[in-house]
């Protein structure tokens, strides 16, 4: 029988478990597909007990996956049936409200035996390029559209793999062989965070895992609520305004502090949009808890306890509690500015805290590639599918500069060109930081990105726009500047929207800028050294650095002459 522990081998054993998630990532990372998944981080690992309650997560990953992964294991056990759970089971599904929000993401769940005892499961999350459909974009006005649905099912039952579930789920993407590639990735990751798991409880002489479940529930429940608990009891409202497809939405929410939790209640926010941009509850609810845990509680490791605090309501058949079957492809695009919305407000109860709003959205754009039509083609020319990852810049913090062309909140990292390149015949022509992007700040913001992208000779393509800030940029926080806002246009002149899937004709390319963060503080308050820096390094122009920090005319000239020395500041 497994024995009692210590505080202190539970604390080990607890460290053990996080550690034993993250290998189970970074062995999806080394073994998927896709490259949003190898060079983004797409994805989302995690461990839980028999009751389908997180345990640990992966370090690696994305709070929309792995927050609404949180959820997803015990609509896992209610749809399979306790008595239908097997060693050798694997199972799967891509349900956009039982799942991670849109029908692009893969969910995998494992039971984890240990001597023919269910001891819990393991689950994982990832992005993957194409499920059929209209593709990854905007443009369905219902779920139907968006590609195919893959209810809770087993995948294998009993090791034995569904290969008529194989058969139709080949027959209708566009890309079979990355899609099964990356079933069978997330099936492997699971299956390795079950053998560490089993190494782990075996030196522990664990027979099950209810000590150590109770001791990371109790300690992280407690835990947040006394950092809950030691904020001012009061309530905001915040409110905030993005593009959307073709009319701009709203976001209000009133958060309020209350005793041992904080309540989020997003009524008043826009209705259903007719496009692909809404979101469900649960990935809306998984950004904002997101975003107040790590404003008040960074360091207590995510599970079901630490998260259990904030609890999020929203009226149904809202922009961010979509129902069935609302078009939600593009859910992070709204679920990505929940936390500049939620921030809004809590920087009314807690002053001081909060960073000033960045880029919001992931600035992502799939490129759909074919052989030129209006002439004949080279013999090489080819379908191809190609994602890719971008950011614009991070809002500034209180204390310090935003990030350049780093995705905040989602953490997902910016793809690379030739990662790009590889996976398909497109062309990164350009692909640099965008100048005086970064709102002005006490501060300042982040810098956005420049891209310019085309196809090999011989070819044409749709590109699919996933963007937003177009009209309505960063704000800034407390005296700072807003952020540069997105643009996008093809280099023949026509105009672009920052959304839906648009053509792009032979030797044609699409130029982006992608929007930059916002500042914090009044920017007179900037120090004259930091602004000479950022002047040195490109980021700002010598004309923002006169209008917006009052750089003298003198300063200005001994930067740019100690630049032209290779001079560094």
């Amino acid at each position: 029988m497994a024995q009692e522990h210590s505080k202190v081998a539970y604390q080990v054993m607890w460290n053990r478990m996080i550690s034993v998630v993250e290998e189970q990532a970074q062995a999806l990372v080394r073994t998927a597909f896709s490259t949003s998944v190898r060079e983004a981080g797409d994805l989302s690992a995690g461990v839980y007990d028999t009751q389908g309650q997180m345990l640990a997560q992966a370090v690696t990953g994305t709070p929309g996956h792995v927050n609404a992964m949180a959820d997803a294991v015990a609509h896992f056990i209610r749809r399979i049936g306790r008595q239908n759970i097997a060693d050798g089971d694997v199972y799967i599904t891509n349900d956009p409200w039982e799942g991670t929000g849109h029908l692009h993401d893969i969910t995998m769940v494992t039971p984890s035996f240990h001597n023919d005892v269910l001891v819990g499961f393991f689950a994982c999350t990832a992005h993957i390029v194409d499920i059929g459909g209209r593709g990854f974009g905007a443009d369905a006005q219902s779920v139907y559209e968006e590609g195919l649905y893959i209810p809770i099912m087993k995948f294998a039952d009993k090791g034995e793999v569904d290969k008529t579930l194989v058969s139709i789920i080949r027959g209708n993407v566009r890309e079979p062989d990355q899609l099964i590639g990356d079933i069978y990735a997330l099936a492997t990751c699971n299956e390795i965070g079950h053998r560490r798991l089993i190494d782990m409880m075996d030196e522990f002489e664990l027979d099950h895992l209810d000590g150590i479940a109770e001791f990371i529930l109790d300690n992280s429940r407690r835990a947040t609520i006394e950092r809950i608990a030691a904020l001012p009891q009061k309530a905001a409202q915040g409110e905030m305004t993005m593009d959307g497809f073709d009319r701009p939405i709203t976001l209000k929410v009133k958060v309020s502090v209350e005793g041992d939790k904080i309540v989020s209640d997003f009524s008043g926010s826009s209705g259903l949009d007719k496009k692909g941009i809404n979101c469900p509850l649960v990935y809306a609810k998984a950004y904002a808890c997101y975003a107040l845990k790590v404003a008040i509680a960074p360091e207590i490791p995510n599970n079901a306890a630490s998260l259990a605090p904030f609890e999020i309501t929203a009226p149904e058949n809202s922009i961010v509690n979509a129902l069935h079957p609302a078009p939600v492809a593009l859910r992070h695009i709204v679920g990505h500015f929940v936390p500049d919305a939620v921030y809004d407000a809590f920087d009314k109860i807690v002053p001081g805290l909060v960073p000033a709003e960045g880029a919001g959205c992931l600035c992502n754009f799939q490129v759909s590639l074919r052989p030129r039509m209006d002439a004949p083609a080279p013999e090489n020319a080819r379908r191809s599918e190609v994602l890719t990852f971008n950011s614009g810049g991070s809002g500034a913090r209180p204390e310090h500069d935003g990030l350049n062309a780093t995705a905040f909140p989602s953490g997902v990292m910016t793809m690379p060109i030739e990662a790009t390149e590889h996976a398909g015949p497109v062309i990164i022509w350009r692909k640099e930081l965008r100048p005086d992007s970064g709102g002005a700040g006490k501060t300042r913001g982040g810098l956005g990105q420049y891209m310019e992208v085309g196809a090999q000779e011989g070819h044409e393509f749709d590109i699919q726009a996933m963007f937003d800030r177009g009209e309505h940029p960063a704000r800034g926080r407390r005296g700072g500047k807003d952020g540069a806002h997105t643009t996008i246009v093809r280099s023949d002149g026509a105009k672009m929207h920052v959304k839906g899937k648009q053509f792009v004709p032979h030797g044609e390319r699409v130029i982006m800028a992608f929007p930059g963060g916002a500042g914090y503080g009044d920017p007179s308050e900037r120090s004259i050294d930091l602004v000479k820096r950022d002047l040195a390094r490109g980021y700002i122009s010598a004309e923002t650095a006169a209008s917006e920090y009052n750089l003298s005319a003198k300063d200005i000239a001994e930067v740019e002459a100690a630049v032209a020395k290779g001079g560094v500041l």
